[in-house]
């Protein structure tokens, strides 16, 4: 028996998020060393020009890997106000995220990712957020996003589609080549606030 017109409609999009993944992310970790630093740069400068930011007091951001770029210049430019937080994998509820607070020194060890993550501290959740900062693998215009697959955050931020005004602000954060003219988007995709890259700001 030959499969539905919306079966084979949704395994084709699955295939094409699969395939557009990656190429996205081999376009980023093409990015020389250099041309990472640069980039961090760039994206900071983008960053503390954003009024959602500024008044935040805990802001989420994470520990980049395979060439996502990097948010980390936030730990050295915060404001006296500011708390940062990274995110840590749970346990229960399956691949979910809380947030736990960063202070210099902190020790850290890696999770199943390779990832490093902050080894004690208190365990928040996404709603006690102000900003948080969500690495893509690809994003567009209209603030769809291409993440790792996993589906860590849209598991997390999932109340946001509930909530009449969504708290916190997302905000996802990219290389420029990682945009694309559409994405095509699933149903539980979280959308974005802004996208900031380091050549711009999105507000879709």
């Amino acid at each position: 028996m030959s499969s539905s017109p919306s079966v084979s409609r949704i395994d084709l999009r699955r295939e094409l998020r699969r395939e557009l993944r990656r190429e996205l992310r081999e376009r980023r970790r093409a990015l020389s060393t250099s041309q990472q630093r640069l980039a961090a740069r760039k994206l900071q400068q983008q960053l503390q020009k954003l009024p959602e930011l500024d008044r935040a007091q805990r802001i989420a951001l994470y520990w980049p890997n395979d060439g996502e770029i990097d948010p980390r210049l936030l730990m050295a430019a915060k404001r006296h106000h500011q708390q940062l937080y990274l995110p840590v994998l749970q346990s229960f509820p399956a691949l979910t995220l809380r947030f736990v607070r960063w202070t210099p020194h902190l020790r850290m060890t890696k999770n199943r990712f390779g990832i490093p993550e902050l080894r004690r501290g208190a365990r928040l959740p996404a709603q006690v957020m102000d900003v948080i900062l969500m690495p893509l693998v690809g994003f567009d215009a209209d603030g769809n996003r291409l993440g790792m697959g996993g589906g860590f955050y849209d598991r997390t931020l999932a109340f946001v589609q509930r909530a009449p005004r969504p708290l916190p602000v997302l905000i996802g954060v990219a290389h420029q080549c990682q945009q694309e003219a559409q994405l095509p988007a699933a149903a539980w995709d979280i959308p974005l606030q802004l996208i900031v890259t380091d050549k711009k700001t999105i507000r879709p």
